[in-house]
């Protein structure tokens, strides 16, 4: 079915926007309760990795079993230092088996990743907004091309201690969104922020590739709702 291309802009934005709403929604929920949690532990006494642990894995668990979302990982990482005598921590679960993932059994190099840099935890401690980042390879936890949609956390006062994240290998999201995207019946291009590609029905596009300088940074890009994610619509 051919859509004149107005209302295929707008209808390849409310597929996305449907399909990304529940998780954004469920993590800013998420950051929410956490920093009520972390407000209500963060005076008693020094905030341990195990404490936190314990705190975040039911909110993961959750996240993970999210209908209609396949998340291949949930948690929250920690702001730099806010865990005693740890100069970070990411309370993380993922894989079919929802095991932790555990840096120090990682190979060498894991551990000494700096996530302060990476884009899903330096947008929300900046905007203090939800963000959808990646697609990337997400050296850190799955090796996987990777998208991660992250909330910032923050404690009384207003003080940041972290993100509450959650990672779709980019394989799921095409299993998802493409058959969906196919019936609008001209080619559609998901990108991000700084203009990767997501997932596309035009098999010219790949994930991960930049828009700039290509056939289609000179067509138009369209907002999927408060989704921090744009629709190209050939």
């Amino acid at each position: 079915m051919h859509h004149d291309t107005g209302t295929a802009v707008d209808h390849a934005a409310s597929i996305v926007e449907s399909y990304f709403r529940a998780p954004v929604t469920a993590l800013v929920d998420t950051a929410e309760v956490l920093s009520a949690d972390l407000g209500g532990t963060r005076g008693a006494s020094p905030l341990t990795a195990s404490s936190l642990d314990g705190l975040v894995r039911p909110h993961a668990m959750s996240l993970l079993a999210l209908p209609g979302v396949a998340a291949y990982g949930a948690g929250f990482i920690a702001a730099l230092d806010l865990v005693d005598g740890a100069r970070g921590h990411l309370a993380w679960w993922q894989g079919s088996a929802r095991t932790r993932l555990v840096l120090a059994s990682q190979p060498l190099g894991k551990e000494r990743i700096d996530y302060s840099d990476m884009e899903w935890f330096r947008v929300p401690l900046r905007t203090g907004a939800p963000h959808v980042a990646g697609p990337y390879v997400d050296y850190l936890c799955s090796d996987e091309y990777t998208v991660t949609i992250s909330a910032p956390v923050t404690t009384t006062g207003g003080v940041f201690a972290g993100v509450a994240a959650l990672d779709i290998l980019v394989d799921s999201i095409e299993r998802d969104l493409t058959p969906r995207l196919e019936q609008i019946g001209r080619p559609v291009t998901l990108v991000n922020g700084v203009g990767r590609v997501v997932v596309s029905t035009d098999h010219r596009s790949a994930a991960g590739d930049s828009v700039r300088g290509s056939r289609l940074a000179a067509l138009p890009r369209t907002a999927c709702g408060d989704v921090a994610l744009d629709v190209i619509v050939g």
